[in-house]
Formats: C-alpha cells, sequence, structure tokens
C-alpha cells in the first residue's frame, strides 16, 4: 500500500485524498488550521458556490489564466463528477443564476461535513493543528530528486511514497493561506511567476462613491477601458463601497485589469439601463416627467434609479434640484441619457489579499505535468490548486480548479 501526504485540507486536498484513497492509498493529510475546509466555508458569502453546471467548453473559457492547462483535468474529473461525489455523500445540490451550484441548505457546511464523511469513511488520518516546516527529499540515480516526506514545525518527519502540496494561495490569509506552497517549491527549485490579488474589489478615485456604500446594482452594464480600448465588459450585479466597487462583475473585471492598474488609472462606464436605447430612456424620462411635471427635478427621478442614487445623479447632471421638470430643457435632459447610460469612475487600483477571494500567479505550470500533477522537477511531488498559476473569473469556476487538479493528482499515485 502506497503512503501519501497531502499538505493542506482545503477544497483540493480533500479530493485529492478521496481520490487517492479510493485507489487503496493510506493517506494523511496535514492541516495547520483547527478544521478542514477553513476556505471553504466563507466562500460564496458562507453559501458555497461548488461549481458552475455549465458544459466543459464554457467552464474552460471562464479561466484567465493557463487555460489549456486545465484541458486534461478538467475532462477527467468534471463538474458534473464533482456534483455526483457531494450528492452521493448526503450534500444535494442546486443549481441557481448563472449555472451556479450551491448546496440545498445555503450551508458551506454542509459541503465540508460532506466531504469529511468520505474522508472518514474512506480510512483517511487527518491531523488537524499540524504545520508543516519543509519537505524531506532524497535522491535516486535514475530518478533524480524525489520527495520523500515532510517536516513538521515540532521537527517530526513523516515519511511516504509521494506527497501532494494543495496549499492554497497567499489570499484571505486568516484561513490559512500564507503562501507556505510557494516557499515549498521554490526550496526544491520550482519557477514562482508574480502574485497578486485577484477577484479582489476595486479602489476609485471619486469621493461621492462614499456616499453610495452598501448600495446594490443589478443587471447593469460594466465596462473598463484604457483610453478608447476596451478591456472588459460584464453584465451582473455591482456593489458600491466606502472605497470604490465589488459585487461580481467587478471582481471578475479584477482579474482581467488587475495587472494594468499597477501602472495606470483606467475608466469603468456603468450603464445603469442597459435594457433600454438612448431613443428608449429618453421617452421614459419624458413619460416619468410628464407625470411628474409640477415636482422638482430632485423629487421626480424616484421612478429611474434607487434612492440612495439620485443625489449623485442630481449633481453629476449639474442640473438644479430645485428646478421644475417641466422647465427641464433637451440639452439637460441628454445629460441625464448621458450619466445614466455612461456613469463613469476612475480606477485607482484593487484592495489586498485580506479581501481577494483568490490569487493570481503561483508555480510555473510549465515545471508541473498537466495530466498528474507531478513535478517534472521532483519525482512523487505533486502541486493541486491554487499554488498553481491558474485562475478563473466568478461563478464557481475556481474552486472547480481545486477540485479537478486535485483529484488529478490523488487518481495518478497508485
Amino acid at each position: 500500500m502506497k503512503k501519501i501526504i497531502i499538505i493542506g485540507g482545503g477544497a483540493a486536498g480533500m479530493v485529492a485524498a478521496i481520490a487517492a484513497a479510493k485507489n487503496g492509498c493510506h493517506i494523511d493529510l496535514f492541516e495547520k488550521n483547527e478544521k478542514l475546509g477553513k476556505k471553504i466555508y466563507i466562500t460564496g458569502k458562507g453559501r458555497c458556490n461548488v461549481t458552475n453546471a455549465s458544459d466543459m467548453e464554457t467552464m474552460l473559457s471562464q479561466v484567465v489564466t493557463n487555460r489549456k492547462f486545465l484541458y486534461s483535468a478538467f475532462y477527467s474529473f468534471t463538474n458534473e463528477d464533482m456534483m455526483r461525489l457531494l450528492e452521493q455523500c448526503g450534500c444535494p445540490l442546486k443549481v441557481e443564476r448563472g449555472n451556479r451550484v450551491f448546496p440545498v441548505s445555503d450551508k458551506s457546511s454542509d459541503v465540508i461535513s460532506a466531504l469529511q464523511r468520505e474522508l472518514k469513511r474512506l480510512n483517511v488520518s487527518v491531523h488537524l493543528k499540524k504545520e508543516v516546516k519543509r519537505l524531506l527529499t532524497s535522491s535516486d540515480p535514475k530518478l533524480g530528486t524525489v520527495c520523500c516526506g515532510v517536516q513538521l514545525v515540532n521537527g517530526k518527519e513523516y515519511h511516504a511514497d509521494a506527497v501532494i502540496v494543495a496549499t492554497g494561495g497567499i489570499s484571505y490569509p486568516s484561513t490559512g493561506s500564507t503562501g507556505d506552497g510557494y516557499r515549498f517549491a521554490k526550496e526544491v527549485g520550482h519557477q514562482i511567476t508574480e502574485q497578486r490579488p485577484a477577484l479582489v474589489p476595486l479602489t476609485v478615485q471619486e469621493t461621492w462613491v462614499k456616499e453610495l456604500q452598501g448600495l446594490s446594482l443589478r443587471n447593469v452594464d460594466v465596462t473598463i477601458y484604457s483610453g478608447k480600448k476596451k478591456l472588459y465588459q460584464e453584465f451582473g450585479e455591482m456593489l458600491f463601497t466606502h472605497f470604490g466597487v465589488s459585487g461580481p462583475a467587478v471582481l471578475s473585471a479584477s482579474s482581467i485589469v488587475g495587472k494594468k492598474l499597477e501602472k495606470q488609472l483606467l475608466t469603468m462606464q456603468i450603464d445603469l439601463k442597459p435594457a433600454l436605447s438612448e431613443e428608449q430612456l429618453d421617452a421614459r424620462i419624458l413619460r416619468d416627467f410628464d407625470a411628474a411635471k409640477n415636482k422638482q427635478f430632485k423629487n421626480a427621478l424616484g421612478g429611474l434609479y434607487p434612492a440612495k442614487l439620485i443625489p449623485i445623479i442630481v449633481r453629476l447632471t449639474q442640473i438644479s434640484p430645485d428646478k421644475p421638470v417641466n422647465e427641464i430643457s433637451r440639452q439637460e435632459r441628454q445629460k441625464i441619457i448621458s450619466i445614466t447610460k455612461k456613469l463613469s469612475l476612475t480606477l485607482t487600483g484593487v484592495r489586498d489579499y485580506n479581501e481577494a477571494i483568490i490569487t493570481q500567479g503561483g508555480i510555473n505550470i510549465k515545471e508541473i505535468n498537466p495530466t498528474t500533477m507531478e513535478s517534472k522537477l521532483v519525482s512523487g511531488l505533486y502541486f493541486v490548486g491554487e499554488v498553481l498559476d491558474l485562475d478563473a473569473l466568478t461563478g464557481g469556476y475556481n474552486l472547480q480548479i481545486a477540485w479537478s487538479t486535485g483529484y488529478a493528482a490523488g487518481n495518478n499515485i497508485r
């Protein structure tokens, strides 16, 4: 029976353990936290967006970095395979808007419990509050450098036939993701690509966003430009914060434009009424104004905008808030239309790792076998999940990267 050590009890680590145990391996899983799945617990606002129910080509299209590397892993262990695993382990699932998959209970803890039950059933030895300090390696005349175990911070050594590193990135460091895997990889000769926070809120220059803190907008169109060049466009939901903008449409944008924002300011335009053309919007405004012809401008916009947004719209149009709507000119209406269709913000940067859902960058995938996740530099050493230079947009795709790469490693150690 092969002995396998897994470092990290998150999404990738648990699935790697399940796959390897099903192949008859003895598993020792080391987790430095007091419980498994600490990061899973907070994903999807505590609901856990397990995966996405789209076809695999759509799944791959949502991968931002190193998409081709994932073909083998994604097709070997698909979203359907993961959904089946969780349901068989007693966690029923449901599909919501955008094909996002959640537990029926809306509790991420149920996902973790289901995986824990399977680990227990398969006799996986789970060691909590056990932090790994370094990898143990030896030299083999045929294989070269071989990973043969780990040393814990307390000095104790554990030997194994293979080691799977599933330590995550450096996002949400409070969950234990403190970059250990990058250090392990570097110490045995791997290259690490530059890291940055991803799926993270964006900061803006305009101070008026503070007045909109907490306001969520649904069904808006978000476009980001560098000068006249369009870098990103997404329809969906966004949120104003005290420092800028967040929400699904914005978080995905950060993965595309984060690097650019390190060097320059960018412009974000929000179309508040994407379903209406400028002509249709003008007709709508005229109808609203006609129904409120004796009202002041500031009191005639309730049908068009959320209450919190009205003072900002009034200010940006530079139309007197007390002006009767029946005195508003065509030119002034054009200002209202322009701001509604292109509410502009100046993006200045991204928030830090404490607010980032994932880490962009990681272990160079050129040094990893895409079918097995084994290191090309060190035999018997595997890297899975967020520690690799792989990331995707929001919608369950990043967890699928963790599930699929974890399975690829666990299933290929026999």
